[in-house]
């Protein structure tokens, strides 16, 4: 007796159950966390500082990033993200004058146009608020205040197992922070990061 039409249909039988069961879509009720590393470059023209008008710089930098979202339907959910703190170089007209930490956090609406769908691509737009903290500051009375601003993603998740999908996404985040020295204003840091990230995330 040949058994190989019976394995045959065994195996498509399984496999058609693994493929049912590997829910591909996002869909309301989903949550998520999501996790990796991000590059962070800072807009090129970091401001001037008084009383001299020196020019300001911030280095590039990179980190591990973090999010966890909840989807209230198919299409349209919440993200809290955000990523660890990091240090970044500063230089005034080219000297080094230390460094600052920054630790910013996002809590963004994104829309998933491919939400319900069985596609293991599943793209998204965001946008939302960021709130940037900076502390750290190793020059002797210098102060770079926080900062609110609005920020703005997109990003992708393809599905690779049960829950499990790799992601990329890009941001950019409207960043500027007053800068005291010994309790006086003496300008404006404009950081403005476009942070291009890359990880896993978890449905669950």
């Amino acid at each position: 007796m040949n058994k190989h039409p019976f394995l045959t249909a065994a195996l498509l039988t399984a496999g058609s159950l693994i493929t049912s069961q590997m829910a591909l879509a996002y869909s309301a009720g989903d949550i998520f966390v999501r996790g990796g590393i991000a590059q962070t470059d800072v807009t090129s023209n970091n401001g001037d500082l008084t009383p001299d008008n020196l020019r300001l710089g911030v280095s590039d930098e990179r980190g591990l990033y973090y999010g966890l979202g909840y989807l209230f339907t198919d299409k349209l959910g919440i993200e809290l993200s955000g990523q660890e703190k990091v240090e970044h170089d500063l230089t005034l007209a080219g000297g080094p004058i230390g460094s600052v930490d920054r630790m910013p956090v996002n809590l963004m609406v994104n829309y998933y146009p491919m939400g319900g769908m069985d596609s293991r691509v599943q793209p998204y737009v965001g946008a939302g608020l960021n709130y940037t903290r900076f502390s750290g500051e190793e020059l002797e009375g210098l102060d770079v205040r926080r900062s609110y601003g609005a920020i703005g993603q997109l990003g992708v998740d393809l599905a690779v197992a049960q829950g499990l999908m790799l992601n990329g996404f890009v941001s950019y985040a409207d960043v500027s922070a007053d800068v005291r020295l010994g309790g006086t204003d003496i300008g404006e840091a404009k950081i403005d990061p476009m942070t291009i990230g890359g990880g896993i995330s978890y449905r669950f």
